[in-house]
């Protein structure tokens, strides 16, 4: 399947994370343009943070489930309610893996195929 937009999608993630590796073999297989940002390797901005927590897909992003997060002090995650970017940018790992935009607006949070397929 190409996308007959020709939508180019950014995922957002870690390059040795699985389900990013599943959604670029998927985006490859189904001939979609895409570019891997891996977060590790070129860092996040604060700005765009913000921006993705305020849109509708936000309260998605923070991984509750995530080896970080129960790393993490009672503390720290109780700021994380308050405050979530800071925590993000102390500890990126903490965002649910891919983020994957249009390179403006999130088109959706973790890999899902049904949910992409209806994005391209």
């Amino acid at each position: 399947m190409q996308s007959d937009k020709g939508m180019h999608l950014h995922l957002h993630g870690i390059r040795n994370c699985d389900s990013c590796r599943r959604a670029v073999k998927w985006l490859h297989s189904n001939n979609v343009p895409h570019t891997l940002h891996d977060f590790r390797e070129e860092g996040l901005s604060r700005d765009l943070v913000d921006d993705w927590l305020a849109s509708s897909h936000g309260p998605m992003l923070l991984n509750r489930r995530s080896t970080t997060w129960r790393q993490l002090s009672t503390a720290q995650k109780q700021a994380a309610e308050r405050d979530p970017a800071s925590l993000i940018m102390d500890h990126p790992t903490l965002l649910k893996r891919p983020v994957i935009t249009d390179g403006e607006n999130i088109v959706a949070v973790g890999f899902e195929p049904t949910k992409l397929e209806h994005c391209i």
